[in-house]
Parts: C-alpha cells; sequence; structure tokens
C-alpha cells in the first residue's frame, strides 16, 4: 500500500505509539499486568467524587447539559472556561492576562503539535528552523510531533550527583548556543520524565536568551501550578508576551475530556484558534463545561494543594524508600524527585540496553518506559541514553511494591551475568 510521506511519520516503533498500545493493551487484555510505565494519573477518591458530583449538577440543569453536548463552542475554546482562567492566573501568579491570551487545544499533545508546527519546519522563505530542547531527556511525546524531518534540537544536561544514590541534571548554559536555525525554545517544568523542577534562574535565564533571539518560550506545566500543583519544591511561574504557557485538565484527574490549554499573546492565540477550526472545527466541551466552577471559584488552587499534590508526595516518598531498599547493592541513581508522578532511574554501566530491560519486565508482568525514546533531537550517541528508565508511581501501592520487586530483581540479573 503506497501511503503519503506525512502518515509514513506515525512509526509503529515511536515511543509515544509503543506508550499508549502497551497502556490501552494491558487494560484490555491482561488484568495482571503492573502499570508502571503511562502517565495516567492516579484515581483519587475525593478528586473523582467532585467532579461526579460536578457532573450530576451539569445533568440536573437541562440548559446547561443541552449546551455541553449539543453546541460547538468557538475555535478559540469555551468563552466562560477561558475567561476564568484567565482570572485564576491573574490571581495566583499576578499576571495580567485576559481571554484573548487564552486558547484550549484537544488535549496537551495536540496543542504541542500545532505550536512545535508554527514555530518549527519549513518556513515560507524557504529556511528551516528547529525547536531546541536545552536538556535532555524530555517528554516522549514531543519526539513524533513535527512534520518535517529533524524537528528538534537537544543538548545534554550537566549531571549533579549525592551520596544517597540520588542526582540531579542542570541546563549547560555552555552549550546553548541559538542562531537563525532555533525558531522556539521548549522545556517541561517539572520535567517529565525525570520530576526535574528547573530553578527560579534557570527559567529566567532560558527567557532571556529567548527574548534576546525574538523566539518564544514554551512552558510545559502539564504537572506545574497552580493545577495540578504536582511540585514538590517553592518556585514561580513566569510569563510574557515572549512566553507561551501550556496546560491541561489531564492531571488533575480528566484525562479523558482531552482538554489543553494554552496561555500566549494575541497573535498565537489567534493563530491556534484558526488552526482548531481547520483541524477540529471546535475544542469538546465536556472538559471545560466540568471544571468551570472549580477554576471561576479557585477552588482548583486549594483541591490541587490539599489533596493532589500531597497524594503524589507520598507516593514518591513510598517509591523512593521501596526502590532504596530494593536495589541495596546496586550501582543506580535516581533523579531527585522533585515533581510530576515519575521517577527516573539511572544504571551506570549497565550491561544491557534499557530497551531490552524493558522487554524483559514486559515479560514478566511489568510495564516500564526505556529511556532512551526521551532524549528527541539529541544528535550525540551517549551511553547515558541507554542506561535509564522511568516508573510512574500513580498506581495502586500494592502495585508499585510488586513492581520495584520484579525491577530490581531484573537489573540485578543484568549485572550479575555480566560480572
Amino acid at each position: 500500500m503506497k501511503i503519503s510521506r506525512f502518515a509514513s511519520r506515525f512509526d509503529i516503533n515511536s515511543g509515544i505509539v509503543q506508550l499508549m498500545d502497551d497502556l490501552g493493551n494491558a487494560l484490555s487484555e491482561n488484568k495482571d499486568m503492573l502499570m508502571m510505565g503511562g502517565g495516567n494519573p492516579s484515581h483519587i477518591p475525593e478528586v473523582q467524587q467532585f467532579f461526579h458530583d460536578k457532573m450530576q449538577r451539569v445533568l440536573d440543569r437541562p440548559a446547561e447539559f443541552a449546551h455541553m453536548i449539543g453546541d460547538y463552542d468557538p475555535p478559540q475554546g469555551n468563552k466562560p472556561f477561558l475567561e476564568a482562567i484567565a482570572e485564576l492566573l491573574n490571581t495566583e501568579n499576578d499576571w495580567q492576562i485576559s481571554s484573548k491570551n487564552v486558547a484550549l487545544t484537544a488535549g496537551s499533545q495536540a496543542g504541542f503539535f500545532l505550536l512545535f508546527n508554527i514555530f518549527g519546519g519549513e518556513c515560507i522563505d524557504g529556511t528551516k528552523r528547529q525547536i531546541l530542547l536545552p536538556m535532555a531527556p524530555e517528554y516522549i511525546g514531543y519526539s513524533d510531533v513535527g512534520l518535517s524531518n529533524d524537528l528538534f534540537i537537544a543538548r545534554k544536561p550537566d549531571i549533579e550527583t549525592f551520596d544517597d544514590h540520588t542526582f540531579k541534571y542542570h541546563v549547560n548554559f555552555s552549550e546553548l548556543n541559538i542562531d537563525d536555525n532555533i525558531g522556539a525554545i521548549c522545556v517541561s517544568r517539572p520535567t517529565n520524565p525525570t520530576g526535574n523542577v528547573l530553578t527560579d534562574s534557570e527559567v529566567e535565564h532560558l527567557s532571556q536568551l529567548a527574548d534576546q533571539n525574538g523566539i518564544p518560550f514554551i512552558i510545559d506545566n502539564a504537572y506545574g501550578m497552580p493545577f495540578p500543583n504536582i511540585v514538590f519544591l517553592d518556585v514561580t511561574s513566569i510569563w510574557s508576551d515572549n512566553t507561551i504557557f501550556c496546560m491541561s485538565l489531564s492531571k488533575i484527574g480528566l484525562p479523558g475530556t482531552r482538554t489543553g490549554i494554552v496561555i500566549a499573546n494575541e497573535e498565537i492565540i489567534s493563530i491556534i484558534a484558526r488552526m482548531n477550526a481547520v483541524l477540529n472545527l471546535s475544542i469538546g466541551s465536556v472538559g471545560p463545561t466540568i471544571a468551570h466552577d472549580l477554576v471561576s471559584s479557585g477552588e482548583i488552587t486549594q483541591l490541587s494543594k490539599a489533596i493532589i499534590k500531597p497524594y503524589y508526595q507520598n507516593k514518591s516518598k513510598l517509591a523512593l524508600e521501596l526502590f532504596h531498599h530494593e536495589l541495596a547493592g546496586v550501582d543506580y541513581y535516581i533523579h531527585k524527585s522533585e515533581g510530576a508522578i515519575f521517577l527516573w532511574l539511572w544504571f551506570p554501566d549497565l550491561p544491557i540496553t534499557c530497551e531490552i530491560l524493558y522487554q524483559r519486565l514486559k515479560k514478566r508482568g511489568v510495564l516500564i518506559i526505556s529511556g532512551h525514546h526521551f532524549f528527541p533531537g539529541l544528535e550525540s550517541n551517549w551511553q547515558h541514553k541507554n542506561e535509564c528508565i522511568r516508573v510512574t508511581y500513580s498506581m495502586d501501592e500494592n502495585v508499585i511494591e510488586q513492581g520495584v520487586k520484579i525491577i530490581a530483581e531484573e537489573v540485578k540479573k543484568a549485572y550479575a551475568k555480566s560480572a
């Protein structure tokens, strides 16, 4: 069968395709699979009850229900929800934005597809521009969204190690040479997959570099403040006319509604709205309808601070304790858990690749994500890429306990066979 170049980009070996395929198959075919790879948020009872009650209130209001399922919203998104988001961010972060600075997308993944292809790829004048990822590893979902080859260029981080088997990545600013080929800078904060939170000084420095070069600075805030606020450090959120700040309803517990949120200057928001009209006609109303009251009242901030953040912080602590116990005697490091819902494990001089480790664990009923998928745009053949894995701690405690034990067993086997 002959297919287009566009279709050929959706390769079956894509990391995000593998991730979602494994996730879907495991949930439908193997109920005993220990899901320690995906990014699905936990089903937190208090949070789910809130959304259940809100949905019931919508069902009890015929006009609101009829609009939610029966009417198109504008391509920019549900206007009351856009206004509520702008007001919340102005209140929480002391920004000065309006609903004209906010657009919705069909999930954050779709939002990054739009943004990366706005600022990267072939330009009208025939030049080609790339998206700079200043510190790999970065989010697996970025890798394959480009409509042109070599959309990304990434830089290796500085690595700081500590005596307690932990480490932390830092931006290596000496390697960030920005030229006319760079169309935008992008970071996730907290970083998926590592749980790293870029410091305020790192973010400010990156913002200055973007301003100096006349390119946008994109911040993927899927796990950040003010919601879902899965951030374990005291940091500040920034925005300027040159910043594109991306959020989502997924990690507060509404991944099924596929609601992404983009905050940017009016010109960029207008482009996104036009692209939404062409690609989707409009953005779904279910997520904005369910979440509107939570956002407009500011209750979403309190829910995030009082329930969501401590829930995941306790999960992180448990997973760390289990890994440190089970991996005793192995040469390993775990990235400092500063946010998000993942742990990033590094096994120096691992005698097998992390992809082989992934396959061995899958056979034993444990799904993790091989670390090599998280380095889009990194040109160097860096051994470190094949020594890392990402695991989630969002699952039930018994799943985490069983999964950690099996992971540790397979890692120890790998080292033992090479001795």
